[in-house]
């Protein structure tokens, strides 16, 4: 089990966008949840497959791993494979490059109390890189400019600076089940000119509980995100467009409500979540009432019910297709590229609506291309 510091690496990105909502998170008890399990099960085979990897002595944890998969097994191999084409690169300017895995780092010099643990570490004369692994499915994970992995850079580089000639510092995020490999590099001086000058100063104010409370994205893995009064004043700030249809909302009226909209709804639903948990508990909100949601029909026992229908002359299965998801799974990841690659597509992807900063190239309307025919060709 990883322990946590109150400004740990992992929460760096919200602690640093609105530095009082790190003391306001120590009183709240840490629930967990299945993703954090999955993750951390992950990460146990991940540390299990680049030891053996690398030829050092581990135990395969997998009998032990509540979530474990195909589909993890696979999504941990590959990890240890990037990691050992990047010790080979590392071997190209040194000789004997250091792989260090799940190192304790210490960053206290500019967070107070602050550590965490880097998944990997390669150090080489020159460069230093962290390597994080993430197996989440739902959120895409940047390493540019990532605070997380910046703090556990900041702790590399107070082991091994003075012993490694350190002038660039890389970054990156392993997503396999988001096809991310994103890599971030940044010089040694940058880096501590950023832990100066922005990091150890907005520490201090989240140690102290000071600062001004800040809403953004950041606020979704907020333990009090339910019932954050600075949280509920920023989405509550949508009505003064009193909940008007769109022709009769101005252009400008609309792009602020598309940049707000997500967390509003984000925000709606921690509070619904909230309500509901405090209602099982026995809470009673004016006006409103806990009572049975619907729920479907069930077999007791699907071995008996089949035995049942099968003597009395009837087929009790249908067969289909698995779907390619849980064929990969039951392939693995290996065996499904090498059978059924030529026989997959992917149709084009519904149109969505997101903000310019988004990496994602912007989809080619019709309109678009019609006036790009227009202007930008003859016909003769």
């Amino acid at each position: 089990m990883r322990a946590h510091a109150l400004l740990s690496a992992s929460s760096a990105d919200r602690w640093l966008h609105c530095p009082p909502s790190a003391r306001l998170c120590e009183s709240y008890a840490d629930k967990g949840s299945d993703y954090a399990a999955e993750g951390t099960d992950a990460h146990a085979l991940c540390e299990y497959k680049l030891r053996r990897a690398l030829g050092l002595p581990a135990e395969n944890p997998a009998d032990n791993l509540t979530w474990y998969n195909e589909e993890m097994n696979d999504c941990a191999a590959g990890y240890a494979a990037y990691v050992l084409e990047q010790a080979e690169t590392a071997k190209q300017s040194c000789a004997d490059p250091v792989v260090l895995i799940e190192q304790r780092v210490d960053f206290s010099r500019w967070v107070e109390g602050g550590f965490g643990t880097a998944d990997c570490i390669i150090i080489a004369d020159g460069t230093l890189r962290v390597i994080d692994y993430k197996h989440g499915l739902g959120v895409l994970v940047t390493a540019e400019e990532n605070p997380q992995m910046q703090c556990y850079a900041l702790g590399a580089l107070e082991l091994f600076d003075g012993i490694y000639d350190i002038e660039t510092v890389g970054m990156t995020i392993y997503q396999p089940r988001r096809d991310n490999v994103s890599t971030w590099e940044i010089s040694k001086d940058s880096l501590y000119h950023w832990a100066d000058e922005v990091l150890k100063p907005t520490a201090k104010l989240a140690f102290a509980g000071d600062g001004n409370f800040l809403c953004g994205e950041w606020c979704g893995f907020c333990k009090v995100k339910a019932d954050c009064r600075a949280r509920a004043e920023a989405n509550l700030a949508l009505a003064q467009y009193e909940f008007k249809l769109p022709p009769l909302l101005t252009d400008e009226d609309i792009e602020d409500i598309l940049s707000k909209a997500d967390e509003l709804v984000s925000w709606a639903s921690a509070i619904r979540e909230y309500a509901l948990r405090q209602a099982v508990s026995g809470k009673k909100w004016t006006g409103w009432k806990l009572v049975e949601g619907r729920s479907n029909r069930k077999y007791v026992n699907e071995t008996v019910v089949a035995d049942v229908v099968e003597r009395a002359g009837f087929d009790p299965y249908e067969r289909r297709v698995l779907g390619v998801t849980a064929m990969q799974k039951l392939l693995g990841k290996s065996r499904f590229d090498e059978l059924l690659i030529p026989y997959i597509e992917k149709p084009q992807g519904k149109p969505t609506l997101v903000p310019e900063s988004d990496k994602r190239p912007a989809m080619s309307t019709a309109e678009a291309d019609f006036n790009e025919n227009e202007g930008g060709q003859s016909y003769v």
